[in-house]
């Protein structure tokens, strides 16, 4: 039996559409990511996230992004090398009042220069917001 406190972490792993057997690359890990919604999608997937050396296509990109970490596009360009036709970046960052916090509309500016589009925005953890990116349908039909 699963308790609450699981439950909830394998929660997050649904928020964030991970099903089993999924390839996950995770970038932009550092000491202040979440453990919790890490843990919960290393358990959904049945193995562990990939780092940025990965060069499988992946299904999902955890891109954790703060502030001070550089050029948005540049990192959003890099995510998408490996990234499936039908493959999702989220865009984790500090909430609102958090070190390291990212304007949503810094966000929304950098997403389709680098040839994605946004479809939501979650909660995924205390101190973490997700942005949800996929590659546009048209750009689908011309790959």
């Amino acid at each position: 039996m699963v308790a609450a406190e699981d439950a909830g972490k394998l929660g997050v792993a649904d928020k964030l559409g991970i099903e089993s057997g999924m390839v996950v690359q995770e970038l932009g890990w550092d000491e202040d990511v979440d453990d919790a919604l890490r843990a919960a999608v290393e358990e959904r997937i049945g193995g562990d996230l990939l780092d940025e050396d990965a060069d499988e296509t992946v299904s999902v990109v955890l891109l954790w992004w703060r502030e001070d970490d550089g050029d948005l596009v540049d990192a959003l360009l890099e995510a998408t090398g490996v990234l499936a036709e039908d493959g999702v970046i989220w865009v984790l960052t500090p909430k609102t009042g958090r070190p390291g916090h990212v304007e949503p509309s810094d966000v929304a500016e950098a997403v389709p220069t680098a040839g994605l589009s946004q479809t939501s925005n979650i909660s995924v953890a205390d101190d973490w917001a997700g942005i949800r990116l996929v590659w546009p349908k048209s750009a689908k039909a011309k790959r």
